[in-house]
């Protein structure tokens, strides 16, 4: 159940971050309004809720757990790359966008092959 409610958040703020560069570039005033200022806060501290519940229901911190923690240090930089691509406009938008978008899929293969270096 926590499963699938963590897969949940996960879509939902891909969709939120994608949705608000998309309005930062075509009408920057809608990313003014209050619920679009705190919506995103509110489905990144539950996605955080829950992929904390995660591990300790799946005892995943009683082996090995360098993969969370390489989740955990990627994070930081999903969000600088996403406010970098928010708050910038031009080439520096896109570039950050792009890098977010693979910080994003790095931290979803990692949750997925619980390996830091599932690439190699």
């Amino acid at each position: 159940m926590v499963k699938h409610l963590h897969l949940l958040f996960v879509a939902l703020v891909a969709v939120s971050f994608i949705a608000r560069v998309v309005a930062a570039q075509v009408k920057p005033d809608l990313l003014l309004r209050p619920l679009l200022k705190i919506a995103p806060h509110i489905l990144a501290s539950l996605l955080l809720l829950s992929g904390i519940v995660l591990v300790f229901q799946g005892s995943w911190l009683a082996g090995s757990f360098g993969w969370i923690v390489a989740k955990l240090l990627a994070l930081p930089v999903f969000i600088g790359l996403g406010m970098v691509a928010i708050r910038r406009g031009g080439q520096q938008r896109w570039l950050a966008f792009s890098g977010a978008v693979l910080v994003f899929f790095y931290i979803a293969g990692v949750a997925v092959h619980k390996q830091a270096f599932f690439f190699l």
